[in-house]
């Protein structure tokens, strides 16, 4: 899976969000874009796109900004994914059960369905409240310590 900047600089914008959850004041984007180092002019479209999905609500005026829309513990990073880049797993554009293979290669679409069942059981059991606090589901922490994930292939 490539993990694309757009998806990167939401994720840490949703966490820089909830980290702040509890004083329900807004966030404006020019301090979370400095917070987490992501160019303005873009994290502005992508909290536009979070907003859109119901992750984010924005308040006008001299003390708005960004607030998460449900609390912190309710987003998983799938969501905020999903809500900048479309499914976590797809096939030349289609869903992993809609692609069929013919021949030798017929067994192929089963391979991409539990890529993406892979995916899922760590990105949506992961969320903003767990990064923010820095306490991972200890699946996640288990699959992170095996030094075989630190190696590049």
């Amino acid at each position: 899976m490539r993990i694309t900047a757009k998806a990167d600089y939401a994720v840490r914008a949703a966490i820089e969000l909830a980290a702040h959850a509890g004083d329900d004041r807004p966030t404006k984007g020019e301090a979370l874009a400095r917070a987490q180092d992501i160019p303005l002019k873009f994290l502005e479209n992508i909290l536009a796109d979070l907003r859109q999905s119901g992750i984010v609500r924005s308040r006008r005026g001299a003390d708005g900004g960004y607030l998460l829309a449900k609390p912190a513990d309710e987003v998983t990073i799938a969501d905020i994914i999903r809500a900048v880049e479309g499914p976590l797993a797809h096939v030349r554009g289609e869903k992993p059960e809609e692609v069929e293979y013919a021949g030798n290669a017929e067994s192929l679409q089963q391979v991409w369905i539990a890529v993406r069942a892979a995916l899922r059981s760590v990105a949506e059991t992961v969320t903003l409240a767990d990064v923010a606090a820095g306490e991972l589901p200890e699946s996640v922490t288990k699959l992170a310590a095996d030094p075989e994930a630190w190696v590049t292939r």
